[in-house]
């Protein structure tokens, strides 16, 4: 019998950059317009929220689980970037915030392509 290895997640790059973009989004939906909170809010929070998390739970699979819940959280990432784009284009945004975040979005995207390749 195997001893499968598990991975400490909040050991991982990816997790806290994920954990860092998450905080990142609260911070520009905390200013949206009322009228947005079950939308364009509701979306982002979700979808923000969805990339730790599903990192978080797949550390605890084999790594093809893992592997899984990465693909999950990387169509999330790419989610929220969508999902940013649509807040900028109706001015809830500015373009500073916009490429800020959208920078840590390809770090992220680049550093878990990588995570998973090595899985």
């Amino acid at each position: 019998m195997s001893i499968r290895k598990r991975h400490n997640y909040k050991n991982l790059k990816i997790w806290n950059l994920g954990i860092e973009i998450v905080d990142n989004v609260f911070g520009l939906i905390s200013q949206f317009p009322n009228e947005e909170k079950f939308g364009l809010t509701s979306q982002l929070s979700r979808c923000s929220i969805s990339i730790p998390s599903n990192i978080a739970e797949g550390s605890s699979r084999s790594n093809k689980s893992f592997s899984h819940f990465i693909d999950i959280a990387l169509g999330s990432s790419f989610e929220l970037e969508t999902q940013l784009i649509i807040a900028f284009r109706r001015h809830y945004i500015t373009q500073e915030q916009l490429t800020i975040i959208e920078e840590k979005l390809t770090e992220f995207q680049k550093m878990t392509m990588g995570f998973q390749n090595k899985l």
